[in-house]
């Protein structure tokens, strides 16, 4: 990964960052000297992928379970069989978690009681990992066809970081992640990369388990106390403040009625709809840095 002399040249051949103005890159992270950032979400916008995936897997489990017992199709809240809710539903159960506790989940949120199943399992609705096979097979079809994008906002803060020599990790239940790093343009940003197939490795839980967060900020030498955890998932700020880090940044993409408070509530200290608010007043106009 480039040092910060590395990253200074690099700005020297990119025109943008040779004109960005040298202040610290937000008054919020000051006195912290790493962040740790989620992938899906927070960095680029995969997370529409993964939800829709989630939504025709479930969907169709829940089809299947409802024709099973004979069941005729009701209205409102207390239908276990409902269609799942691509915003609330993915937020509270999936989001952040790894596959296999995100399908898990959210079947038992709806009392599905399916067996756990064999890693071998394929796609299909008898098994926990049945369900999460055709997810990943819906989702890795999306990705290929279409790509995803990295948010606007958050490459002003990751260039801003750059500029300063901030160090910084991403992490990532998913281990499509480095694939969808490199595909947004940002793998090289960050100094370490602790992802789906590094916590398997190396045994580590899922969030709210702090154990990812933990061994990034190990990756980057420094306390979790003196880092930054930035995160859109209840089960990921849960994580951040559980593993005592500086400060946990809620990113509230779905802003919805009670999202931004539900951050707060896992464990967020400040939720931001973009992480372009994390970026310093411009020094003129009062605006946020456009640099970038």
């Amino acid at each position: 990964m480039p040092s910060a002399a590395a990253a200074a040249a690099a700005a020297a051949r990119d025109p943008e960052e040779a004109a960005a103005p040298a202040h610290p890159p937000t008054h919020r992270l000051d006195g912290l000297r790493a962040v740790v950032f989620d992938t899906d979400g927070v960095i680029t916008d995969s997370a529409r992928v993964h939800a829709a995936a989630w939504k025709e897997a479930f969907d169709d489990c829940l089809r299947e379970w409802r024709e099973r017992g004979g069941g005729q199709p009701q209205k409102g809240p207390r239908d276990r069989f409902r269609p799942f809710d691509i915003r609330e539903d993915y937020r509270r159960y999936v989001d952040g978690r790894s596959r296999l506790d995100g399908a898990a989940a959210f079947l038992a949120s709806r009392g599905l009681d399916l067996p756990p199943g064999e890693p071998d399992d394929p796609p299909g609705n008898g098994t926990v990992r049945a369900v999460a096979a055709r997810k990943e097979r819906l989702f890795t079809a999306a990705l290929r066809q279409d790509g995803v994008q990295a948010w606007p906002g958050t490459l002003r803060l990751l260039r801003a970081l750059r500029r300063e020599g901030v160090p910084m990790a991403v992490i990532s239940a998913s281990r499509h992640a480095r694939e969808l790093l490199s595909g947004a343009g940002v793998l090289e940003v960050f100094d370490a990369v602790v992802d789906g197939h590094e916590a398997a490795r190396l045994g580590l839980p899922g969030k709210p388990d702090p154990a990812v967060f933990l061994e990034a900020a190990r990756r980057l030498g420094v306390a979790p106390g003196e880092a930054a955890v930035v995160e859109d998932a209840l089960a990921g700020v849960e994580a951040g403040r559980r593993g005592g880090f500086g400060l946990v940044v809620g990113v509230d993409r779905t802003n919805g009625p009670t999202s931004a408070r539900d951050l707060r509530e896992h464990g967020a200290d400040v939720v931001v709809t973009d992480l372009a608010e994390l970026l310093p007043p411009g020094p003129r106009t009062g605006r946020h840095d456009e640099e970038g």
